[in-house]
């Protein structure tokens, strides 16, 4: 309870500063007669404010010989991610080097370490967004994926850009200091690529308008942020985030680039010289030769390329790759339906052959590694539905029963 300054004989004191009553605005009493006052209060609440903020400043500082090196990050990655070893190695490096620019103090000389955003290029399924979400487990600071494709030019229906901001900050509980030192996935970032090569009159506001709106983020500026998220509106109150030292990560699979890159090797083709290093070319993966050059041609804005220097490409998954995916990462898809029957006390098994057919029909979609998890879901369905109410200890999936449930997926769909 707290009690005015009052004139009284039997005047109580402070047990902290020891002043009576009425020295002091209020009087709070506890249990057995104890008491503060007012002053006391607002004194150790400033101590404790200033006492956390400098454990949390301790806390989040980054020391050279605590950071995960490029090669522990990339183990790390080949525990979860099949092959893509030289994304794996952009990665681990760009990720490595974020650490460092944060760790690094104001020096004696006036070198400053610049971010290197980066760009990874490969087709659907090949593993881009599993790769962020990995290394997001490894991570120390605030990681959040955004999806490109919601993103419109202000003052037209979708999100903001200023709404990727939004979602660091709550990854980061509302931290501004820490969402400044975070990392962002852009996926999809090719859907908003502009129509054409050539420059439109028109308004792109799902495109070209976006990329130009992004420029601000990238480069690091001070944006304006809705502490909600949404729209923004005139009398709303704004968080301003410093991108200078948030780290973006773009992901696409930009469909028919290989057309693009395919034109470009031939162009670049004259005489007998010229054409024997054509055949050199690996033409199952043109995607490794990607270039910024194609980037634009495809229809990302120069501005926004130079803001992306590091660009990495992925390799298109063959049958091999895809029966590892399936079987041997930590969180394999196999490996997943087997804890599930377990938890019922099952023991499922796979015959080889279900899993090569369930390879094969992935290649067959064209869906990459995405494709596993939907056929193998088309097969285990019905299992998974009548297996718990049965009195079944052992199951094993048959190359017979799996060929008849993916014909009756089929039939459904079509």
């Amino acid at each position: 309870m707290a009690k005015k300054t009052t004139n009284t004989t039997n005047s109580q004191h402070c047990h902290f500063c020891g002043r009576s009553e009425s020295e002091v605005p209020f009087l709070f009493y506890g249990e057995d007669g104890a008491s503060i006052c007012s002053d006391c209060v607002q004194r150790a609440n400033q101590i404790l404010v200033e006492t956390m903020e400098t454990k949390r400043k301790a806390t989040s500082e980054f020391h050279l010989d605590e950071l995960p090196k490029p090669k522990e990050i990339k183990a790390f990655l080949d525990e979860y991610v099949i092959g893509q070893d030289d994304a794996k190695r952009y990665l681990s490096v760009a990720v490595y080097n974020h650490y460092k620019r944060l760790s690094q103090k104001k020096a004696e000389d006036d070198v400053e370490i610049e971010k290197s955003n980066i760009i990874m290029v490969g087709r659907t399924g090949t593993g881009k967004t599993l790769l962020a979400k990995t290394i997001a487990k490894r991570l120390k600071v605030p990681f959040t994926i955004v999806d490109a494709t919601v993103l419109t030019e202000a003052g037209y229906v979708g999100e903001d850009i200023e709404s990727i901001l939004s979602r660091l900050l709550q990854v980061a509980d509302g931290n501004v200091e820490e969402a400044e030192r975070g990392i962002v996935f852009i996926d999809e970032i090719d859907k908003i690529a502009r129509k054409g090569d050539n420059p439109s009159i028109t308004r792109d506001v799902s495109g070209e308008g976006v990329q130009q709106g992004l420029l601000k983020l990238l480069e690091g500026s001070i944006v304006n942020v809705p502490p909600q998220g949404g729209r923004k509106h005139p009398e709303q109150k704004y968080i301003a985030v410093n991108t200078q030292n948030i780290l973006f990560i773009c992901g696409g699979a930009f469909d028919g680039i290989e057309k693009r890159i395919a034109s470009r090797l031939n162009t670049r083709t004259v005489g007998y010289n010229a054409v024997q290093n054509l055949h050199k070319v690996n033409t199952d993966n043109l995607m490794q030769y990607i270039t910024p050059q194609d980037l634009k041609s495809f229809g990302l804005i120069p501005e926004i390329i130079g803001r992306l220097p590091v660009l990495t490409y992925l390799n298109p998954l063959d049958k091999e790759a895809l029966l590892r995916i399936l079987t041997q990462p930590k969180n394999a898809i196999v490996k997943q339906y087997i804890k599930l029957f377990a938890m019922d006390g099952v023991k499922l098994e796979f015959q080889e052959e279900v899993l090569e057919f369930i390879v094969d029909k992935a290649m067959e979609y064209k869906l990459g590694a995405r494709g596993l998890r939907s056929i193998t879901e088309a097969i285990m369905t019905d299992l998974m539905f009548d297996i718990p109410s049965a009195d079944v200890k052992e199951y094993t999936v048959t190359l017979e029963y799996a060929k008849a449930k993916v014909e009756k997926m089929n039939l459904v769909e079509a």
